[in-house]
């Protein structure tokens, strides 16, 4: 089989951060069992399968569930959602550029960030059902199927201890026994030992199912949330084997934090940017941090390349800030993958 080597460099090598690639395609082998079109593409529209006990049939290869979760799991949080000290943590972390992450150190992230990313595989059985990603340090996951209760005082672990029933068409997992070492997202928002994680997998017809998973962690977060996302199942394909050498490679990576923007200029740069109609980037200060919407960015703060240009911490966006000769900011240059993009401030 062949494999993925992968190599993160925290900060200026981005192939970890990105969506996966066409090689993920290399098989050319017919996934057997699959409904096909008369082109005999797979009908991802037929009715969900049903196993021989008469349960939902959830096995197969699934996309990752809202990729951009992966790199900041609170972007859809209001101000005071996250905990004093786990917000301090996360920005700190984004400001040294991910240094200590879980994936820069060829260590497992989390059981969010691995479900958001990539292509994930569940085998089920009616007493367990395993669940495999092609995934950067991943560990499999059992979750059990055949009644128990979770244990009382687990041995704390990355992807915790799992059990799941069914309710309905639904299969609900709920996992506990989580460490603090892990990060829930790729940005740095901490976990602790208080992390209980529900998630519920309902396959609506052969080739999607609805995911949700609600993060329930006191110590780190005001209140629980829950995300809502989709997976679609990837026929004739195969996982492909991970491997992380970054140990290797670590006196080559650089991370380069030298650059600092005092605060006032950085809430200068704060406001509306229209790109086109209809379509703004909104560009907000926190703590000294500039973070973007828009542009398909999740929220996330900007690292700062020079005194007007940063760069985005999850995608190869660029952003350039251009003032005029009384030094007021006009206009916001955008580059990166898609051609260099100009958007005008509409307001402050």
């Amino acid at each position: 089989m062949r494999s993925r080597l992968t190599g993160v460099a925290v900060l200026v090598a981005l192939t970890w951060l990105l969506p996966a690639s066409a090689d993920a395609q290399w098989l050319d082998y017919k996934t057997p069992g699959i409904p096909r079109l008369p082109d005999g593409k797979p009908n991802l529209a037929a009715p969900a399968p049903k196993t021989a006990d008469g349960k939902p049939d959830l096995n197969g290869i699934w996309s990752g569930a809202g990729p951009m979760y992966r790199y900041n799991i609170a972007q859809d949080l209001q101000p005071g959602d996250v905990q004093p000290w786990a917000e301090a943590l996360f920005l700190q972390r984004v400001r040294e550029s991910r240094k200590d992450s879980p994936l820069a150190k060829c260590m497992p992230v989390s059981l969010p960030y691995h479900q958001f990313f990539n292509l994930t595989r569940l085998v089920q059985t009616p007493s367990l059902m395993m669940v495999v990603h092609e995934s950067p340090n991943s560990p499999n996951r059992t979750v059990f199927l055949d009644g128990r209760d979770l244990p009382k005082d687990p041995n704390p672990t990355y992807m915790g201890y799992s059990v799941g029933k069914w309710e309905g068409d639904t299969l609900v997992v709920t996992t506990t026994g989580f460490n603090d070492k892990g990060w829930l997202d790729s940005a740095g928002h901490p976990q602790t030992e208080s992390l209980r994680i529900t998630e519920r997998y309902h396959r609506r017809d052969f080739g999607h199912m609805d995911w949700d998973i609600t993060i329930d962690d006191p110590k780190a977060f005001t209140k629980a949330f829950t995300i809502k996302t989709q997976r679609t199942l990837q026929a004739d394909t195969e996982l492909l084997e991970d491997v992380c050498e970054n140990e290797r490679s670590r006196s080559r990576f650089v991370v380069d934090t030298s650059v600092t923007v005092s605060p006032a200029v950085v809430a200068s740069y704060a406001g509306t940017y229209e790109l086109a109609p209809g379509r703004d980037v909104v560009i907000t200060a926190v703590d000294g941090l500039l973070f973007v919407r828009g542009l398909n960015e999740p929220k996330l703060p900007l690292i700062p390349t020079s005194q007007t240009q940063f760069m985005s911490t999850a995608t190869p966006a660029g952003f350039e800030f251009i003032k005029d000769a009384q030094g007021k900011v006009t206009h916001l240059i955008v580059r990166g993958n898609v051609p260099e993009t100009k958007a005008v401030r509409k307001s402050p």
